[in-house]
Parts: C-alpha cells; sequence; structure tokens
C-alpha cells in the first residue's frame, strides 16, 4: 500500500484523485498549498505526489524543488490547466515524472499513478540537468489541443530520439522542430532545415550530401552538404513524404552509420546530427502504396508530434491574434489596434484552411484597411477555400479498397449475409483506437472527435478488447 500527496486548490480535483487512490487500495493526504504540502509530507513521507502548478503562494514548479531536496526521488506527477510550452519544459527538467492536461479521464491519472509505483529508487536522468535556458521561437496558445503538443515537445526534445512532426499546412511544423532543437543538448549547434519539394531533383543529392570537386560538369569546387552542415545539430527535413526513392536508400545508410558519402567521392565523411521530419502527408500510406521505404519509415519515426489544426483549437485565436497584432504594430512603431468583438467572434468561426498561417496574413490585411482604427469584420479577407489535397486521396483510396473487399466477398458462397456489420468490425476497432490513441488515452476528447457519446465508445472499445482476447 502506498502514500500519495495531492496538492491542489480545487477541492474537486482533490476528491476525485483521493477517491481513486483509495480505490486503488493506496492511502492519500490532501494539501490546498505548496506550504501546507511540505508540513504533510514531513508527517508522513509520500511515495508519489500529484502537484497542481497553479497554486496559492508558492507555484508547483518551484515546489518541486522543495519537494526534491525533502525527499530526494520521489516521483512527481505535474497537473495544470495553464501551461505553456516553458511550463511544460521546466517541469521536466526539474524532473517531472509526468504532465497532465486539465481537464483529464481518471484512467489516465491511473495509469500514471501505476507507473509512478513501479519505479524503482531512482533520480532524475542525467539529461534533465543538461537541457539549456535558451530563448526558444514563439509556439502560442493555452488550449487543451496545443498544451499536449507543448507535452510532448518537453518529453522528447533532451533526448536523442528521431522526431516525426505531422499536421496540415500552416500549423507551424517548423516551429515545433525548432523548440525541440533549442531546448536539446544540441542547441548550440546548427539547425539546418531542407525542403526536398523545393529543390531540384538532379541537384537533390548534391545539395544533401555534398560533392568532390570535379563530380560533375560544374563542379568547380568542393561543397559540404546539408548532411554534413548539420553536424553537431539538427536536421529537420521538412515534407520527408517527396525525398526520392534513390536518395532514401543513401539517407538510410547516413541514419544508420553516420557516414556521407559526397558525390563523386569514394571517402565517407561522419556527421552527427539528429533528424525531425515532418509532412502533411500521411507517411505510412505512402509505406503502403510503395512511394516510401519501410526500413526508413521506421528510422524516421520513433516519436510522433501530432499538431491539431487551427480550426480543432479556436480557443486560441484570442491569443495567436494578439501576438500576431503586437508584432505587426511593433514594426510599424505605431500602438496595436484594437479587435472588436465581433470581429473575435468572426475569426473564432471561420475553418481556416490555411490555419496558423492563414490566420497571419488575414490579420495583416486587416490591419492594412482599418488604418489605425477598430478591426472590424469588414477589414478581414474573405476565408480561403479548402484545397484539394491528399485527404480526399485518401478518401479516394479507402473507397475502393472497400470496393474490392466488398467484391470479392460477394463472390464467396454464403458470405454476403451480414456483410454490413462484418466491415464494421473490421473498420471500427483501429478507428476507435487510433483516435484514442491519439486523444491521449482521454475518452471523452476521443468521443468528441468520433462524434460518438463516452459510455458508447467505451462499451464499443470493451467489447473490441474482449473479442480480442478470446
Amino acid at each position: 500500500m502506498a502514500h500519495i500527496l495531492i496538492v491542489d486548490d480545487e477541492q474537486s480535483i482533490c476528491w476525485g484523485l483521493s477517491k481513486l487512490v483509495e480505490g486503488l487500495g493506496h492511502t492519500a493526504a490532501v494539501a490546498s498549498s505548496a506550504e501546507q504540502a511540505f508540513k504533510e509530507a514531513e508527517s508522513q513521507k509520500p511515495d508519489a505526489i500529484v502537484l497542481d502548478v497553479r497554486l496559492p503562494g508558492m507555484d508547483g514548479l518551484s515546489a518541486m524543488q522543495r519537494f526534491r531536496e525533502q525527499l530526494g526521488p520521489t516521483p512527481v506527477i505535474i497537473i495544470t490547466a495553464y501551461g505553456d510550452l516553458s511550463t511544460a519544459v521546466e517541469a521536466v527538467r526539474n524532473g517531472a515524472f509526468e504532465y497532465l492536461v486539465k481537464p483529464f479521464e481518471l484512467n489516465v491519472a491511473q495509469r500514471a499513478l501505476e507507473r509512478a509505483l513501479a519505479l524503482p529508487e531512482r533520480t532524475a536522468p542525467a539529461w534533465q540537468e543538461a537541457i539549456p535556458k535558451q530563448p526558444v521561437p514563439r509556439l502560442i496558445g493555452s488550449s487543451a489541443a496545443i498544451q499536449q503538443v507543448f507535452k510532448r515537445i518537453a518529453m522528447v526534445a533532451p533526448t536523442d530520439a528521431c522526431v516525426h512532426v505531422r499536421g496540415e499546412s500552416g500549423v507551424g511544423k517548423e516551429l515545433v522542430a525548432r523548440a525541440i532543437h533549442q531546448y536539446s543538448r544540441r542547441s548550440d549547434g546548427p539547425f539546418v532545415p531542407v525542403n526536398l519539394a523545393s529543390l531540384s531533383p538532379s541537384l537533390a543529392e548534391s545539395e544533401l550530401f555534398g560533392h568532390v570537386r570535379g563530380a560533375f560538369t560544374g563542379a568547380d569546387q568542393a561543397r559540404k552538404g546539408l548532411l554534413e552542415r548539420a553536424d553537431g545539430g539538427t536536421l529537420f527535413f521538412d515534407e520527408v513524404a517527396d525525398i526520392p526513392a534513390a536518395i532514401q536508400v543513401k539517407l538510410l545508410r547516413v541514419l544508420e552509420y553516420g557516414e556521407i558519402l559526397p558525390v563523386g567521392s569514394t571517402r565517407p565523411v561522419r556527421s552527427d546530427f539528429r533528424v525531425i521530419s515532418a509532412t502533411h502527408q500521411n507517411l505510412h500510406q505512402a509505406v503502403v502504396r510503395g512511394d516510401f521505404r519501410e526500413d526508413l519509415y521506421f528510422r524516421l519515426i520513433t516519436f510522433n508530434i501530432e499538431i491539431p489544426p487551427l480550426r480543432e483549437r479556436a480557443d486560441d485565436i484570442d491569443e495567436l491574434a494578439e501576438y500576431f497584432l503586437d508584432g505587426f504594430a511593433a514594426r510599424a512603431g505605431v500602438a496595436r489596434p484594437i479587435v472588436a468583438p465581433e470581429t473575435l467572434a468572426a475569426l473564432e468561426g471561420r475553418p481556416w484552411h490555411g490555419n496558423v498561417r492563414e490566420l497571419r496574413n488575414a490579420l495583416e490585411h486587416a490591419l492594412i484597411l482599418a488604418r489605425g482604427g477598430p478591426i472590424l469584420p469588414e477589414h478581414l479577407p474573405p476565408p480561403t477555400p479548402p484545397a484539394t489535397d491528399s485527404g480526399q486521396t485518401r478518401q479516394a483510396m479507402l473507397a475502393a479498397m472497400i470496393r474490392d473487399w466488398a467484391g470479392h466477398e460477394l463472390k464467396r458462397p454464403a458470405s454476403s449475409d451480414d456483410l454490413h456489420q462484418r466491415l464494421l468490425e473490421i473498420i471500427e476497432p483501429p478507428l476507435l483506437e487510433t483516435v484514442l490513441q491519439e486523444s491521449n488515452g482521454q475518452f471523452l476528447a476521443a468521443a468528441r472527435r468520433l462524434g460518438l457519446h463516452r459510455v458508447t465508445l467505451k462499451r464499443k472499445i470493451n467489447q473490441y478488447r474482449a473479442d480480442d482476447d478470446q
């Protein structure tokens, strides 16, 4: 039986977590401030601490340092409803075992507690103390969706794992990559962005791997490639799905052995860099189609970060608008204009197919027309219509696969009964599990994205999992 210390000034949170702890067969102590928590820890040492960031008096991040001095390596689970990227990174730097964003499902807290209590005696990993405190690119927002992105950045930045960032065009994939680099141990090294879609196919290999003098017509002198220039830092592959097949083979060897073979050379060059890749496409589907090597796919995708589109985090639009307008006004040397309430409502109601980039452009357009006055809805440009993108292609591929499956099944003797139900049993489990996983195990968030009631989702998940166990 373990003893858990819960520190939060919200009584409902303390009550719910206490009941969870007691239901697991443990004991719980509750404190509404850091100062009260220190006294509780003195009277009975906790085996784990659940700690809110915003507390009256000393804040949770400062309290972590005191708990470390007082209790040693006791695991601390940070919870917050107001986190930003710096909060998430500071929590990880100070040795937080887990970082939960309110509101969270109790089953998510339960899993975090069970993992914390299963730990042997431990000290904070050495890399947690090595994260440099440097300015990072601004990632704006306080919604639950973007806070999950902050949490994943904070967790993966201090490691050397390959990271794959996925999201629609304009969501800020390069900003995420730059933040990971700046919070890593490689932050003093170069950050080298590469967009292969913008490179000439005939010169892409030379641009990446470099070349020796005389390697081809026009190669009057040797030149370092981008992979070599990234030595000691981070290489960011934007739109990684566009890497030509021939280059994929050479790139895999670089990632496996850290050796670069410049064009025209027989002597490899060593280069040590971290890889962050990004795309708006589904890279796994590219593997299925045969357009992307499976071995390179698994080498690149060690850790995933999915950036939600702006339409799924409308709560951040007000904060983003203020940030962009502050920047525009500072550059122009004028006061930031007022955004009329009806304008903000119009901004929050748009679909934003171009995401944060489109919002920025719309505000700059409006600022020009407002001419120093309040920004009104008529100053905004028309919404950008959705582009024909890979989403439509994926839907067409899925429809073709279903037609092929149905045609095959109908040709089999006595196989056409309950065809609709059997198709649901094939496609529904991976859909539900994928959305639940992307929602960090939170049934309420997953149910919203699926358009289901939370109880219905839980019933279906339990049913399919039980069928798999049989």
